[in-house]
């Protein structure tokens, strides 16, 4: 492992002669008594006198061990250049303690093998990847250029913005390049993307590749899979929202960490122009401290709550709006300054934003109000509704009403179901609804069976064109076969993918539950259905990930209606 590393570093320009190995017998010199095996003679010096570990560890910039706990001691590291870079990767116990090392030299840079320390060096970082790329371009061996390729895009992940999963992993340290973090965490999931197909790029140029990829683009886009389980899903999504110029989108929660995340990945995709909405000093410095490049005043827009040159307009545009509901003048100047939801749906209203999120923290309800009242419904919706996506591992399955209506009626959930079928249409997938209910085609006369039997007939003249059937136990929404034997004539082929509830708590439940068990907490939503403007209401347990997909529909949304 030692020469292999040396190897690579002398592929990536360190020069052999400012290279002292030591083994077992000390320093390998050339005509050192007893020899040493061929692997070694590479790196053999000339001999200087030096002997020993000690001897050359003055004023070396740098210490790469893979050898024994112990073996470099603290008075050696007292003689090393500035800021010396320590690697000691013995396993489980380094060539020196890192808390030994800095006790000496508070300079150093010191990376280890373990993972309670910072700068753990693993295997994982590389082996699955290499093998990933060099198996998927059918690589017969693994060459010195793969393994470069693969060191260079490690080293460029580890100045890239920090992820999602890493961020929820050590939440609590900061991970920007500098001293205690150059290279990567084990668990960042980015590293597939990167070096796979770094690698089978590299096994192609030399010369080893039997089954080169033609189109490393569509090779990033396979590989998301392994990722994020809604890559494929959303590519459609993401596609529509590119189609225009960027849209503005107004994040009601623009301190939020998991907002400002996702705000530099929207910056990055092209996706939008974020509008951040509260106090900059905080936005600034969560910024700062999730080492983030989002350059706020060019990249991204702060509406400070306490003080924007607007805080008239909008205190009017709402007065305008409520004071017939017995919100007076004082009452809306209030409203606007301490509810950042209602900033978020006044600048949409004024167009002063395309869209907006909100509803990462507080409730559902207190959000979805304010946007029932400042930006309501479209003409012909019959009002709001919940409609939330989750990957499961034998497809898409979308769930409403989620957490709007109560206890809708056969009529309410026929145009329910309506607004979700176009949605699913949306993300390039046929939908196809099945109306659940505790009876299975008639098998009871309950009122709920009854009603999701008249909302499954309705919705059949609605919308003929699109495969329903109901009502329908959950297992026959599903299954093609249950369904069939107990219903031969059934209106629905292959499996649902829109399942409409008959009230909210079956509807929450059924979602909470498969997202848990089924789709490892991958989902999209809530997705607002029936909203006249661009408009979604997230939940606390929103992921980085769930707000950009978010906000891509959002933007795809504005670009619709514009």
């Amino acid at each position: 492992a030692a020469i292999a590393c040396l190897d690579v570093m002398v592929g990536l320009g360190a020069k052999p002669a400012n290279i002292h190995a030591c083994d077992s017998k000390g320093l390998i010199y050339m005509g050192r008594a007893g020899g040493f095996d061929e692997s070694k003679a590479r790196y053999a010096q000339p001999d200087t006198g030096a002997r020993t570990l000690a001897d050359v560890t003055k004023n070396a910039d740098v210490f790469l061990g893979c050898s024994a706990p112990g073996v470099l001691t603290a008075d050696m590291v007292k003689t090393m250049a500035d800021q010396p870079i320590i690697l000691a990767l013995a396993n489980p116990e380094p060539e020196i303690r890192p808390e030994l090392a800095k006790a000496v030299r508070p300079d150093c840079i010191i990376a280890t093998g373990r993972s309670d320390y910072p700068n753990q060096v693993n295997n994982v970082l590389c082996f699955p990847y290499i093998f990933r790329g060099a198996l998927d371009c059918g690589a017969t061996k693994i060459t010195e250029e793969m393994k470069l390729a693969c060191v260079r895009e490690i080293a460029d992940l580890t100045k890239a913005d920090i992820s999602e999963e890493v961020a929820t992993a050590y939440a609590g340290q900061e991970l920007s390049f500098g001293p205690d973090y150059i290279i990567p965490k084990p668990f960042d999931s980015r590293l597939i993307l990167r070096i796979a197909p770094a690698v089978a790029k590299a096994a192609e140029a030399s010369g080893v590749a039997t089954r080169p990829i033609e189109d490393m683009e569509a090779y990033r886009q396979h590989l998301t899979r392994f990722v994020y389980q809604t890559g494929m899903f959303m590519r459609p999504v993401f596609s529509a929202a590119k189609v225009a110029a960027k849209k503005r989108v107004a994040y009601a929660e623009g301190e939020d960490d998991r907002v400002l995340r996702a705000a530099q990945l929207a910056v990055d995709e092209g996706l939008a122009f974020p509008i951040l909405i509260g106090r900059p000093d905080i936005i600034e410095m969560r910024v700062k401290k999730a080492g983030l490049r989002l350059r706020l005043g060019q990249d991204a827009e702060i509406v400070d709550p306490e003080n924007d040159s607007r805080f008239r307009t909008y205190w009017e545009a709402y007065h305008k709006l409520m004071g017939r509901r017995g919100i007076t003048p004082e009452a809306s100047k209030a409203m606007v300054r301490r509810s950042n939801t209602t900033i978020a749906a006044l600048m949409v209203h004024l167009g002063d934003a395309d869209a907006m999120l909100c509803g990462l923290v507080g409730r559902f309800d207190s959000h979805l109000k304010i946007l029932s009242q400042l930006l309501g419904s479209k003409r012909d919706a019959p009002g709001f509704a919940a409609l939330n996506a989750l990957t499961l591992d034998r497809g898409t399955l979308f769930i409403a009403d989620t957490h709007v209506n109560e206890d809708p009626s056969a009529e309410l959930l026929a145009h329910i179901a309506l607004m979700a079928a176009e949605e699913v249409r949306r993300f390039g997938l046929p939908p196809k609804v099945a109306f659940l209910s505790h009876s299975n085609f008639g098998s009871s006369e309950r009122a709920s069976a009854r009603k999701m039997r008249v909302a499954a007939d309705l919705f059949k003249q609605m919308a003929p064109d699109i495969e329903c059937d109901g009502e329908i136990h959950g297992d026959a929404a599903l299954s093609e076969d249950v369904r069939t034997t107990a219903m031969p004539e059934t209106t629905l082929t292959g499996e649902a993918n829109l399942l409409i509830c008959p009230n909210i708590d079956s509807a929450n439940i059924l979602y909470n539950v498969l997202k848990m068990t089924g789709a490892n907490g991958v989902t999209v939503g809530p997705i607002m259905l029936g909203a006249s403007k661009p408009a979604h209401v997230l939940t606390s347990s929103a992921t980085v990930r769930r707000v950009l997909n978010m906000t891509a529909l959002a933007v795809a949304d504005a670009n619709i209606q514009k």
